[in-house]
């Protein structure tokens, strides 16, 4: 499927206004909603709760490893500029989350 400008658009964008949205009231279309929220933004998403459970396990539980240095710095360091570095990302798969969301659920001549 082609766009405006003739790029080819991603599946999310095909979904997203090429299928009208689920219907919410049956349990296949809360199925199908779900399944369609899982498709958005997952490559922040997972690399965010990937930093995040690293972070956490070094700042926890560094000697449960048998981490005391690594490459001179602490693991508790190392720990917590994962996990800083992992709040972007997922802030990030949030924000992009609800805007397909509102996106998908107006109408093609609605503005917002």
């Amino acid at each position: 499927m082609l766009d405006r400008i003739g790029a080819k658009r991603h599946k999310v964008q095909q979904l997203m206004f090429d299928t009208p949205p689920p219907d919410l009231s049956t349990k296949a279309g809360r199925k199908a909603w779900r399944h369609e929220m899982r498709m958005v933004a997952v490559r922040p998403r997972r690399w965010g709760l990937w930093l995040l459970t690293l972070g956490f396990l070094l700042v926890m539980a560094p000697a449960a490893f048998g981490l005391h240095s690594l490459w001179g710095w602490s693991p508790s360091l190392i720990g917590s500029l994962l996990m800083l570095g992992a709040l972007p990302l997922l802030i990030a798969s949030a924000v992009l989350r609800a805007r397909y969301m509102k996106g998908r659920f107006t109408l093609p001549g609605d503005k917002c």
